[in-house]
């Protein structure tokens, strides 16, 4: 076995695809999800533990953090941060405070905490690697899309942060 990798997002179309290429690559799969129809979308597999959270709650971050570490012969080597999403809405003088905050707390929110909650483990385990996915529209971003382009930008330079801060612990992020 490679190690354990945690994916968030991992019960959507882009996650399931990473999902599955890991545990074909016999890495040990932690997912989080939250809502039934997302747990029920994914087939049993060798290596796959599906644990409910929340992962705008740290505490429930922690959790799903601290099951990946429990199997000590497969130690935390990666997170794949693809929890997130994307809400059109006006131009920004049309655009209330909460919608683009809202846009920050689903796309930033999740990556941070769960970031924090898996390096500890990372640490431990002589390094390894995150992934954090942004999109192109923080480079070339779109109109009614202020919030959601920000947030996604906000994911990047997080990324690029977290890559500077632990590179010389063995731990890349991108």
């Amino acid at each position: 076995m490679e190690g354990t990798a945690i994916v968030t997002g991992g019960t959507g179309g882009l996650g399931s695809a990473v999902v599955a290429r890991l545990l074909d690559e016999e890495w040990r799969v932690v997912v989080p999800w939250v809502l039934e129809h997302e747990r029920e979308r994914m087939q049993e597999r060798d290596g796959l533990e599906l644990i409910e959270a929340d992962l705008f709650d740290p505490r429930a971050v922690q959790r799903v953090a601290a099951a990946a570490a429990r199997v000590r012969e497969a130690p935390v080597r990666g997170l794949i941060n693809l929890v997130g999403g994307f809400a059109l809405g006006g131009r920004v003088h049309e655009t209330p405070i909460g919608e683009f905050e809202q846009q920050f707390e689903l796309n930033l929110r999740a990556t941070y905490l769960m970031t924090q909650a898996a390096l500890p483990h990372l640490l431990e385990s002589g390094g390894g690697s995150i992934v954090c996915v942004g999109t192109r529209a923080a480079l070339q971003p779109f109109p009614g899309a202020a919030g959601y382009v920000s947030s996604k930008a906000a994911v990047i330079a997080f990324a690029q942060a977290v890559a500077v801060e632990y590179k010389d612990d063995g731990i890349r992020c991108n």
